[in-house]
């Protein structure tokens, strides 16, 4: 059996901030932006993984929940609590370096983890927590 990661999901908050984070920042290719409805879902992905990539979708999108639980959740996305990914990069000091000198809101600096990995982690602007392990 051959399973990959087709797509992640990760909620935004303001289409234009998390596209130019994910794409002018990180350097990832728009490959979808859809709207429907007011709303708009981004399509992002590691121009050298074409079968890979994460959608940014808006957040609470469900017509099923009630606006208390939308609240609740832009509530948990603003903490940074609600969606998390991890990336691996080979330079990891290079992409801190460009992460920080976008503004990037850094959680923490690269540090050798007593677990093995060396990372580091940052929030995007919608607030979702990205780790970066060095390869």
């Amino acid at each position: 059996m051959n399973i990959t990661i087709h797509y992640a999901f990760l909620p935004h908050t303001d289409a234009e901030a998390a596209l130019a984070f994910y794409r002018d920042t990180l350097g990832f290719e728009l490959r979808q932006d859809v709207g429907y409805a007011g709303m708009r879902w981004l399509t992002v992905g590691p121009p050298n993984q074409p079968e890979t990539g994460i959608v940014l979708h808006p957040p609470a999108a469900d017509p099923g929940i009630t606006d208390e639980e939308r609240q609740t959740i832009l509530q948990l996305i603003a903490k940074g609590t609600y969606g998390a990914l991890t990336l691996a990069v080979d330079d990891l000091d290079a992409l801190f370096e460009t992460l920080q000198g976008s503004g990037a809101d850094v959680v923490q600096e690269p540090t050798d983890q007593p677990y093995g990995v060396r990372d580091c982690a940052f929030r995007d602007p919608s607030g979702n927590l990205l780790r970066i392990n060095q390869r």
